[in-house]
């Protein structure tokens, strides 16, 4: 679904991105982890089009997307969500997720026009409510949901655009520890049940572990390692650079 090849990129003398490749398949979640300033924010930066790299390509089902505007990556199918949520904190849930409808159906101008009148687009936000848990909640103010609630609506307003890939900047950062694995079962059962490919940052290894289908490190711009959970933290430069648990063992 998604290939990086030799993707690189420098602010000024920094090599932020150094030679980075990788692919998703269908249906796959992936965990992008890796220490502050690895280079993962970076790397999202340029799958989603907000910067562009110096050299390398990315192929988003079979088209080159190097150069695609964010626009054009989302028509295509690439979604995105970031660390702090981006809500119309005054309009009620439904609403939050019927405006990216109208958007991607044309109708952005029809806004001002009663919005019920548009049956079709009622019926699917309604559908996708459904889906991320929120049916119950449609009438509330976005800014009087939990933390949790804020991450999974912002997640369904990225994949109320008919995403094939979504991009997940830390799903359950500000989220209380209680809540989390809440938070994360609900986006998951989305993504497994509309059979959508994710690619998410995360810094939480008890996430990482029970909701992965691969993991890729990144350390100084460099993926260090990628594979299955429990054998990505096994290795021993994740667990020296990343988990910092020294292998040393001191004798007397």
């Amino acid at each position: 679904m998604l290939t990086v090849e030799n993707l690189n990129k420098s602010f000024g003398n920094l090599r932020a991105i150094d030679g980075v490749g990788f692919s998703i398949s269908e249906n796959e979640i992936v965990s992008l982890i890796g220490s502050n300033g690895a280079g993962k924010t970076t790397l999202v930066n340029l799958l989603s089009g907000y910067i562009r790299p110096d050299s390398g390509k990315i192929h988003f089902l079979e088209e080159d997307i190097t150069s695609a505007s964010p626009y054009m990556r989302i028509k295509l199918g690439i979604g995105r969500s970031f660390q702090l949520v981006q809500l119309f904190e005054e309009s009620k849930v439904l609403d939050n997720v019927r405006t990216p409808l109208f958007s991607k159906n044309g109708k952005i101008k029809s806004l001002f026009i009663p919005s019920d009148k548009y049956v079709d687009i009622k019926k699917n936000t309604l559908e996708i409510l459904k889906v991320f848990n929120l049916s119950h909640k449609e009438d509330i103010l976005a800014k009087e949901l939990s933390e949790g609630d804020k991450k999974v609506l912002d997640i369904a307003m990225a994949y109320a655009l008919r995403t094939k890939l979504l991009l997940l900047d830390e799903p359950t950062s500000g989220v209380a520890t209680q809540d989390k694995f809440k938070v994360m079962d609900t986006i998951v059962y989305a993504i497994r049940n509309e059979k959508i490919s994710a690619l998410i940052i995360e810094h939480d290894m008890d996430i990482v572990a029970k909701y992965s289908d691969r993991v890729i490190v990144m350390h100084e711009g460099k993926i260090m390692v990628e594979g299955e959970p429990d054998v990505v933290m096994s290795h021993k430069d994740v667990r020296e650079h990343i988990l910092g648990l020294s292998e040393n063992v001191t004798e007397n």
